[in-house]
């Protein structure tokens, strides 16, 4: 739910504003009590207000705190001089504050706030789209998706968040339909890159990976080969898919999306001590946030499987300081405190 970035976002002519930035920069390397406790300096500096507010607000999702964090988010709404991309940004922090907290109605409330005053935002009909279809509002989330699709009747990702969405909600008939739409979209522009992405959510992995092997010869880029060896692994050729990451990866070892998948796919080969390593190679690779969490789950998955299990747990400590809500690594905690 959170589609914004958490860095620091300046404001044109706005004051100095460093505990604030330093709060933001605490919150990227997950340091959340410190970071609320640079937002604490910012208010007796007289630092912006709103900026320190979302940030709190920020920190205590961080910590699973979701009541503090929705708080804070009213407190920097509360404190906006205008209505621009900052309070947008605000309002969809907002929503996954309440989405935590399970307000349902709350979430869906800012989400139609913001498609009143934006009618343009795609975002906000899609989020609003799956909340109605957790109520098992079928219909209305359908007019929703497609008000979605029909800002953006060329956006395939959205075609497929929305069939992932309804696939999710037991909904397979309907997420399909939506693929099908994007793949029968008159497109001159649509590239084989995305028509493999579409045929493979269809589960159409030999078509998938025609397309796909035409974009990588076109364009051998990290999604195409993401893309391309999550096709083989689907068709069961777990080597030939490792072997497809590993030589992109020979290349470019700074893909930590990559590795993590060759990971995966040396653990489903049984060779842990490889998984490991591509796991670590991830860890170790600049601009990994998006796949931090996953590589430091899969990497003590790697461990336990390689029967290091107090190693295993002393890391399953430190990522469940980090990521406490994360039930499925609070019953594996267990599980390792059992060995």
């Amino acid at each position: 739910m959170l589609v914004f970035s958490a860095v620091f976002l300046p404001g044109c002519g706005r004051m100095s504003n460093e505990q604030t930035e330093a709060g933001m920069q605490a919150i990227e390397e997950l340091q959340y009590e410190e970071a609320l406790s640079c937002f604490e300096k910012a208010l007796v500096n007289g630092e912006d207000t709103e900026l320190i507010y979302r940030g709190q607000g920020i920190a205590y999702l961080g910590l699973t705190q979701y009541e503090e964090a929705a708080d804070a988010f009213v407190k920097a709404l509360g404190n906006a001089t205008g209505a621009g991309n900052l309070e947008y940004d605000i309002n969809y922090y907002l929503a996954a504050a309440y989405t935590k907290s399970g307000k349902t109605e709350e979430v869906i409330e800012v989400y139609s706030a913001i498609t009143e005053l934006r009618p343009e935002e795609k975002d906000a009909f899609f989020y609003r789209g799956t909340l109605e279809l957790s109520k098992g509002q079928l219909g209305q989330a359908q007019e929703d998706f497609d008000r979605a699709v029909a800002i953006a009747p060329k956006d395939y990702a959205l075609y497929i968040d929305i069939s992932q969405s309804l696939a999710q909600a037991g909904e397979q008939d309907a997420a399909d339909s939506y693929l099908n739409r994007a793949l029968e979209t008159e497109d001159k522009n649509r590239n084989d890159f995305d028509k493999g992405c579409l045929y493979y959510y269809l589960r159409d992995y030999q078509n998938a990976r025609d397309c796909l092997e035409r974009a990588k010869d076109k364009q051998a880029d990290a999604r195409t080969v993401l893309f391309l060896g999550k096709t083989y692994e689907a068709l069961g050729d777990y080597n030939y898919a490792a072997s497809v990451y590993a030589n992109y990866l020979a290349t470019d070892a700074a893909q930590p999306a990559l590795q993590n998948q060759l990971g995966m796919c040396y653990l489903s080969m049984e060779n842990y001590k490889e998984a490991l390593n591509a796991f670590e190679a991830g860890l170790a690779a600049e601009g990994n946030n998006e796949s931090l969490q996953v590589l430091k789950f899969n990497e003590i998955v790697a461990y336990e499987y390689l029967g290091q299990f107090d190693k295993a747990s002393v890391l399953m400590q430190a990522y469940l300081k980090a990521y406490p809500d994360d039930a499925a690594a609070v019953r594996e905690y267990r599980f390792l405190k059992t060995r």
